[in-house]
C-alpha cells in the first residue's frame, strides 16, 4: 500500500528543489554569443575549462521522487549557448506526471524511452484535445505556446527526452501562473465574481514534477 508517510515525502522532494533553471555564468554565456567565429567560441570554452559534457544524472534536481525535467539549455549547459537547442530529460517515478504548462519560445518533441506515458496537447481555444499514450521509442509534438501535460500511467518508472527548438524555451506552469493573478479576477474567471472563492492549493514548480492522479495510485497500490 502507499503509506500516507510516503506521500506526503514525495510531496515535500517535489517542492524541496527548484527546476527553474539558473544561469551558470551570464557572462561566460554573452562572451560566447558575441564570439566572431565558431573556432573562436570553440576555443573560448576550451581556454576556460568548459566542457562540452553534460550529465544529466549529476544535476541537483535529477531525481523519479516524484520525477523531474533536467535540461541541457544555455542557463545550464553554455556550450549549447547559440545553437538554438535545448535538450531534456523528463524522469518520472510511478504515477508521476507534468503538470499542465506550455513553452512561450520552443516546440518540444518528445520520444518516450521506458514505461507507458500518457500525454495531453490543446494548442488553442476551439482546439481539440490531443490525446496520445507513449510506448518505448514512440514520440509526440506539443507546438510552441500549446498547453500539454503527460503522466506515467505505470507503478515503475517513466523516462522521456525532449528536444525543444529554442535554447531558452521557457516553461509557465498554467495553475502556477494563474495563482499569481488577484483572487476577484481568478474568481470571475471561474464565473464565480461573489465573495468567497478560494483557489485550492497549488504545487511549487518543485523539480518540474508532481504526484499524479488518485486513480494511478489506486491502481498501483501494494505494487511498489
Amino acid at each position: 500500500m502507499f503509506p500516507k508517510l510516503a506521500i506526503a515525502s514525495l510531496g515535500i522532494l517535489a517542492t524541496s528543489i527548484q527546476c527553474i533553471d539558473v544561469t551558470i555564468n551570464s557572462i561566460l554565456d554573452g562572451e560566447i554569443k558575441v564570439a566572431s567565429t565558431q573556432l573562436d567560441k570553440m576555443n573560448f570554452l576550451l581556454n576556460n575549462n568548459l566542457t562540452w559534457f553534460f550529465d544529466f544524472t549529476t544535476q541537483p534536481h535529477y531525481t523519479y521522487t516524484p520525477g523531474a525535467v533536467v535540461n541541457a539549455d544555455a542557463a545550464t549547459f553554455p556550450a549549447s549557448t547559440s545553437y538554438g537547442m535545448t535538450m531534456a530529460l523528463i524522469n518520472l517515478g510511478p504515477c508521476g506526471m507534468l503538470p499542465p504548462h506550455y513553452h512561450p519560445r520552443g516546440t518540444n518533441f518528445v520520444v518516450a524511452v521506458e514505461g507507458v506515458t500518457q500525454t495531453w496537447m490543446i494548442e488553442e481555444n476551439g482546439a481539440k484535445v490531443v490525446n496520445q499514450t507513449l510506448r518505448p521509442w514512440q514520440m509526440t509534438i506539443f507546438p510552441r505556446g500549446s498547453i500539454h501535460s503527460m503522466q506515467n500511467l505505470g507503478c515503475t518508472k517513466a523516462t522521456l527526452v525532449s528536444a525543444l527548438n529554442s535554447e531558452d524555451a521557457g516553461t509557465q506552469n498554467i495553475l502556477n501562473g494563474l495563482a499569481q493573478l488577484p483572487p476577484d479576477i481568478i474568481a470571475a474567471a471561474f464565473g464565480s465574481p461573489a465573495a468567497g472563492f478560494n483557489l485550492p492549493p497549488i504545487p511549487e514548480v518543485g523539480t518540474g514534477s508532481i504526484i499524479g492522479s488518485a486513480a494511478c495510485l489506486a491502481a498501483c497500490r501494494g505494487k511498489l
